[in-house]
């Protein structure tokens, strides 16, 4: 092989290695919740398996206070109080969690593509508890100006739940429900969030069909298999914009018929975040392959 020859094949293999690291660094994901137990139960499990499982990357930052509300995120940023317990998953998967942890901290700790805001899970429903919510997105944009902001939308309760916070909702799931959507609308349009995270019309897909209208395990955080799969399902869509129907990583204990029919509930949601589109008897439409 001729010095010209060898040189150009040398700058090929060269040219092919830098674009497929380039590619590798396009695919890494990072997403921050700001958020509580209700973002527990979406992020902390099934999440980067399923984007392992899609050849996707992904960097996942967990700002956990048990029933935390905007308001309290708000005192928390004023008085730059070290509340949190920072749950994070790194790019092998590898879970750490810091405690006495202040939110301004996480805000500079990686360079976030998504940042997500939600509201206590019995306040998810009343527009008028998101009084403070202009002043949180205010201070993300202030510390974190590239990233995209999320708002994610809550579920209802399950019927038989003894939350003292489901009694502002006549303790009927629907009614629940239909707040939280309604809110999750005026939100969006009120505040010009990026885009909703659906995990409400998610679960709320799943339990119009044979699942039932549970799907917990005490009556408001998710059931640890099915809902906190569909959960996550519903953030995979949201952030790698891939459908999550056909993914082949499921957690142990879920049936692979169960498994159809969640991972089409969360893409359903996804795209018709506002209204339950399953059935009783789920059916598969073409576009659910």
């Amino acid at each position: 092989m001729n010095k010209n020859l060898l040189f150009k094949v040398m700058t090929l293999i060269m040219l092919s290695l830098w674009v497929s690291g380039a590619n590798a660094q396009e695919r890494i994901v990072r997403v921050l919740a700001i958020g509580n137990s209700f973002s527990q139960d979406a992020v902390e499990q099934n999440l980067h398996e399923l984007c392992v499982a899609a050849d996707r990357s992904i960097i996942i930052g967990n700002m956990y206070i048990p029933g935390c509300s905007i308001e309290r995120h708000i005192s928390c940023l004023r008085g730059d109080k070290h509340d949190y317990a920072y749950r994070k998953i790194e790019l092998n998967g590898d879970k750490k969690e810091t405690k006495n942890f202040a939110l301004r901290d996480a805000l500079k700790d990686e360079p976030w593509d998504y940042i997500t805001v939600q509201q206590a899970s019995h306040d998810s429903g009343k527009y008028e508890t998101y009084d403070l919510l202009q002043e949180l997105l205010d201070s993300i944009r202030l510390f974190n100006p590239n990233a995209k902001i999320l708002f994610h939308q809550t579920w209802a309760y399950a019927p038989n739940s003894t939350h003292s916070g489901f009694k502002y909702y006549g303790r009927s799931q629907n009614i629940m429900y239909n707040n939280i959507v309604e809110v999750s609308k005026k939100v969006m349009n009120d505040y010009k969030i990026d885009d909703i995270i659906p995990s409400g019309t998610a679960i709320q897909n799943a339990r119009s069909t044979y699942l039932g209208n549970n799907l917990t395990r005490d009556g408001y955080h998710l059931d640890l298999i099915i809902g906190r799969y569909i959960a996550a399902c519903t953030w995979f869509e949201c952030l790698i914009h891939k459908k999550v129907v056909g993914n082949r990583y499921y957690p142990k204990g879920l049936s692979l018929w169960d498994l159809k029919t969640v991972q089409t509930a969360a893409h359903r949601a996804v795209k018709n975040p506002y209204a339950v589109s399953m059935k009783k008897k789920y059916m598969v439409d073409k576009d659910d392959e």
